[in-house]
Parts: C-alpha cells; structure tokens; sequence
C-alpha cells in the first residue's frame, strides 16, 4: 500500500497536542476517524525475531546490544535456516500478519545477504506468510537481491530527528540512515521506519521526524517507547506517561493517516492501562516480546484486541483469528475463580 493522504495537522497543532494545548478526547476523535477510516477494526500483529544477537559496531545509546556496551545479553551468530524457518513458522500458526527478522550489526555482507535471501524466499513459498527484514544499512543491489527472494518490507528506523541524532549515536550519521531508506525505496521494497520516543529529545524532534517519515513515505511506522535497558547510555531520558505516549500516537496517525501506526517496544510499562484505547489511533502491535525484552504474550495481545472490539488480521486480508476462544478468557469473573470470597461483617462499628 502506498501512503498517499495528506497530513491532516500542521506542524504548530501537532507541537500543541504533544504539549498538552488541545484537549486530549478532541485529539484523540480525529485520530481514531482516521485510523477506521483507513484500516477498520483489523489490527496487524507482528512477531519479531531476533536472529543474530550482540557483537555490533554501533554506539547506538539506547540499545543493549550496542558497542562497548556492559549489557548481560546473550550474544549468538546468525541462527540456523531450519531455527529461523521454525520461528517463522510458529509465528504463522499463532496468528501473525508479518514475520520480522532482526539482525544486529552495522549491515549485510555478500554472503549474509545471500543465505538470507534463501530464507526468505523459502518461508515466503512455503509458509506465504509476508516477511519483513531488519538488518542495518544496505545498498541498492542487496536490497534488489532481497526483494527477489520475496522480501515483502525492510525496517531501517530513522530514531529520532536529524537534529537531536548526534546526541544518541556517532558511529553513523543520520544522512547514512536515510541513504539506506532511499536505496530500499529505489527497488521497489516496502518501508518500515519508525522512532524510539524518550531518549531526552524535545517535543520539536518529534514533530520533525513525524514529518519526516512522511516526506519519505514510509508505509509502517512502529513507535517505540525507551525502555532503559541495562547497558544503555541514554544521559537523560525522558519521564514518560501514558498520557503523553498516547498523544504521541495520536501525531503520528495525524501526520501519516495512511500509514501503518504500530505501537511497539515499551507499550506495556508506559501505555499501560491506556493499551487498548492506543488502539483507536494504532493498527499495529508487536507480540511475543522485543529485541532484549520481554513483552506480552501472543494470548495476552489477543485478548487486548478482542476486549476494545477489534479483530486480528491474518497475511490472507482476512480476520479474526481466535482459534482457542477459551483460552483468552483472562481473569475472568466465574465462581470457581473465588473460592474464599472476602465476608464483610454484618455490623460495622461507626467511624469517630
């Protein structure tokens, strides 16, 4: 899908949103028309799999994986093809719209270029399940050789503005990220970019790199939320609420009302209880977990979506995949689930 909408908020209304200057239920309306507008009551979940961990180049502050970095992960080289085919196909039965595989590192050499495409291509004919690669700056011919073997869409995060880029890594500049969109773009390939909001940048930043995905036309947008990771070096990280992650999303849909809105890592420490009202603005949700960090569980993700009213969309177009209606009955009020309920006294002596 090509985003073609035009943003429905200026650069002024959407600094005002974030600030708190518009009412909050007003903001969220628009968004929410947009968001059914567009994708209806669907929302796509994505399950990511981190297929090579650790060992990267990269100072990127933020990440656990990034170099020097004193974070207790596990490091590992690139899985197997049957352990990334295996993952892939879990995914699939569990219900996910797009398998996303993630490698650590700077980018694709030849040969990894090579055996990934082989991947692809056979979870692309086997499974059907669409794919979507993230792995660090690529060129024009090695993104040509991915969207051969089927790639259906590749993530190259822009983070954060151009401006306040610098202050959260300097092994590659902003420019280096934009290349690497541009390269994609070129071939034909989908684009996933997004932003990681909390890393001490300002209200401004993010307006700029809203409008920035949009000026690329990036299809899929995942906002990430800072979770401070051991290891990181983000020097001063942002107090975020659900609140505000909420109007943060509400931007985005604004800006880009076309645009794929995932709420990604960290939705479940700082959305929190406004997870599911987040729905209203984003069509789009992680499962089973992050890169270093664990998330919600395939179950759990479910039952969020069914409990605002909404379905799950399969790779097919299709929807509603609640296979195992019983099982995503959570906490739910039956009275084998109290079987020592609190008995009040009949008689209460009065308050002095």
């Amino acid at each position: 899908m090509k985003v073609k909408e035009k943003s429905a908020i200026t650069r002024e209304e959407a600094q005002k949103i974030l600030e708190g200057k518009v009412s909050y239920y007003d903001a969220l309306a628009r968004a929410a028309a947009l968001r059914e507008k567009f994708f209806g009551k669907k929302v796509r979940i994505q399950v990511l799999d981190n297929i090579k961990n650790g060992n990267c180049a990269e100072n990127c502050c933020y990440c656990a994986q990034r170099k020097e970095g004193a974070s207790p992960i596990e490091t590992y080289l690139l899985k197997s093809d049957e352990e990334i085919f295996a993952d892939a196909q879990k995914a699939k039965e569990n219900g996910a719209y797009r398998f996303c595989m993630v490698t650590s590192g700077t980018g694709l050499s030849s040969n990894t270029a090579k055996r990934l495409s082989h991947i692809i291509r056979r979870i692309h004919d086997e499974l059907g399940i669409k794919v979507c690669l993230s792995a660090g700056f690529v060129d024009k011919e090695k993104a040509t050789l991915l969207r051969d073997a089927g790639l259906d869409r590749y993530n190259h995060n822009l983070n954060t503005s151009e401006k306040f880029y610098p202050q959260i890594c300097t092994t590659h500049t902003y420019e280096d990220r934009i290349k690497t969109v541009e390269a994609v773009k070129s071939v034909g390939v989908s684009l996933c970019s997004g932003v990681i909001i909390g890393m001490g940048e300002t209200v401004t930043d993010i307006v700029d790199v809203a409008f920035m995905l949009k000026e690329l036309g990036i299809e899929s947008i995942p906002v990430n939320f800072f979770i401070p990771v051991p290891g990181h070096v983000v020097k001063n990280p942002t107090a975020l609420n659900p609140e505000f992650c909420l109007r943060v999303l509400i931007v985005f849909r604004l800006i880009n009302p076309d645009a794929e809105i995932r709420m990604a890592a960290g939705r479940e420490g700082h959305l929190r209880s406004l997870q599911a009202t987040a729905l209203l603005v984003a069509n789009s949700l992680f499962a089973s977990g992050y890169l270093n960090v664990k998330g919600s569980s395939m179950q759990e993700t479910l039952a969020l979506i069914k409990d605002i009213g909404y379905v799950s969309e399969v790779e097919s177009g299709g929807a509603d995949f609640f296979k195992n209606e019983g099982e995503l009955t959570i906490n739910s009020y039956k009275a084998t689930n109290f079987p020592e309920l609190l008995k009040f006294p009949k008689k209460t002596k009065a308050l002095k």
